[in-house]
């Protein structure tokens, strides 16, 4: 009994051959299990003689069925091992193609990440401190966010704090866009500079950050 898949060289072991070959190995067993019955049917087993005390063939038993019976359970017996023996490799193959899937997603994720790291401009200032219930605090901003762009300044254009000063003077109730690096990613959020119960238009503080250029 040929056990091997009819598979074309270099095609992908999927879980439906497995199954198949748990049921071809289910098949085998039964068919071993009917071949013992019979011999146990006989009442000589596997290994019983079929000679007398004086060395002629029992006339009690059925000699053609019983050595047709071992000679099938012994070469099933083959196939069993051999069809074990391409489950435990199909398995090690599935195995070992959804371990190198799962270290290919990583590393994806991995690369994806880094690129989205490079494309981010370098922040030209950084808050250090916000004010719970200002107008900085509502708008989402948070203590070590890394400022790449407050409206229309940006990494680009930024020369020093005065110009972010200037763009909230003359955009009071209006909301600017703003731009931040929070834990290497990039986060954009509205903040419309207004009157509160606290200093300013804004309830933060925003320092920049030293350029490598600077002094």
């Amino acid at each position: 009994m040929k056990t091997e898949e009819n598979r074309p060289e270099g095609t992908e072991v999927t879980m439906d051959d497995v199954k198949n070959l748990v049921k071809k190995k289910d098949e085998i067993e039964e068919q071993i299990q009917a071949y013992y019955d019979v011999l146990e049917d006989q009442g000589v087993g596997v290994e019983g003689p079929l000679v007398d005390d004086e060395g002629y063939p029992r006339a009690d038993v059925n000699l053609y069925q019983i050595r047709a019976a071992r000679h099938n359970i012994s070469c099933l017996q083959n196939d069993h091992k051999a069809i074990m023996a391409e489950i435990e490799e199909a398995l090690h193959k599935l195995h070992a193609r959804e371990k190198a899937k799962q270290e290919q997603d990583a590393t994806e994720a991995q690369e994806e990440a880094m690129e989205q790291q490079v494309t981010l401009p370098p922040p030209f200032a950084r808050v250090d401190a916000v004010t719970e219930g200002s107008p900085a605090s509502g708008a989402g901003l948070r203590v070590g966010d890394e400022v790449i762009e407050f409206g229309s300044v940006n990494t680009g254009n930024f020369q020093n704090l005065q110009n972010i000063a200037s763009v909230v003077q003359h955009s009071e109730g209006k909301p600017l866009r703003v731009g931040v690096i929070r834990a290497g990613q990039k986060v954009q959020m509205n903040l419309t500079p207004q009157r509160w119960s606290g200093r300013g238009l804004l309830g933060c503080n925003i320092v920049p950050v030293q350029r490598c250029s600077e002094d």
